[in-house]
């Protein structure tokens, strides 16, 4: 790993009116790293997700990112046009629910391509060609890269956006419930899929997710968030091993119990 972290939160808070949803997080991401959020549904997790990626605003704090040639720069600071060309080539959001990543009466290959495009690529030839070959690495048959994706399984879908996502190949991915709403068999099957491609890639990522086998699966760390805290951070294994905070022992030894 780098001697400097990729990405640096630091206080961050988000508010919605008098709720405080996101409560002076702090956290580094190092390149080639996985971090997952956890906690249950209303800890702040995804508002922490989308307040690094600047869909939400943030009442207080800071996320800092280091470009690629090396420099540390303030999100917040950065001129619109910037921030837009960083959210089509170095940066990459996956939704839990595919129909907010795609467009849905564009082609598979389109969606795919449509990316690249905003990357620079020109030549239509060799987008396709790309796109062809990105349906290939997420498992999907390059046959059907004409239809739509509402054509689609709900896993394919969520394939295809994976694919969209990481074509011009981002150094920094978030990932919002990635497996949710999807049957265990074709969530075993996502997973396996995306542990291969942050392997293969050398990807830095960020997932949230409520399901600790995920995180124990694809996460090197891990934060416990609770009532828009970070209560508890480590190793991802020491965290679920060996949980310190009354919050966390109580989420582990519900997934054990159950």
């Amino acid at each position: 790993m780098s001697d400097a972290p990729l990405l640096s939160v630091r206080e961050l808070t988000v508010r919605f009116g008098r709720t405080l949803a996101v409560d002076r997080a702090s956290f580094e991401l190092w390149p080639g790293e996985v971090l997952a959020i956890v906690g249950e549904s209303g800890s702040g997790k995804t508002s922490l997700l989308r307040a690094v990626h600047g869909d939400l605003p943030a009442d207080g704090g800071r996320v800092q990112y280091r470009l690629d040639d090396g420099a540390p720069v303030a999100l917040d600071a950065l001129p619109e046009p910037m921030r837009r060309q960083l959210a089509r080539t170095q940066w990459g959001f996956v939704h839990q629910n595919p129909r907010d990543g795609l467009r849905m009466s564009v082609s598979a290959g389109g969606n795919v391509g449509e990316r690249l495009m905003a990357a620079g690529a020109r030549h239509w030839g060799g987008i396709r060609a790309e796109a062809t070959e990105w349906l290939r690495r997420v498992e999907i048959d390059p046959a059907r890269i004409d239809d739509p994706p509402r054509t689609y399984s709900g896993g394919m879908q969520q394939r295809l956006q994976i694919a969209r996502v990481l074509v011009t190949r981002p150094r920094l991915v978030l990932m919002d419930e990635p497996t949710g709403g999807l049957d265990v068999s074709v969530q075993a099957r996502l997973l396996d899929l995306i542990r291969r491609l942050v392997s293969d890639l050398g990807l830095s990522v960020v997932i949230v997710t409520h399901d600790l086998a995920v995180a124990r699966l694809l996460a090197d760390r891990m934060l416990v968030m609770q009532g828009g805290r970070i209560v508890e951070a480590g190793l991802t294994d020491q965290v679920l091993d060996d949980p310190q905070h009354p919050y966390s022992q109580l989420l582990v030894s519900s997934v054990l119990q159950a």
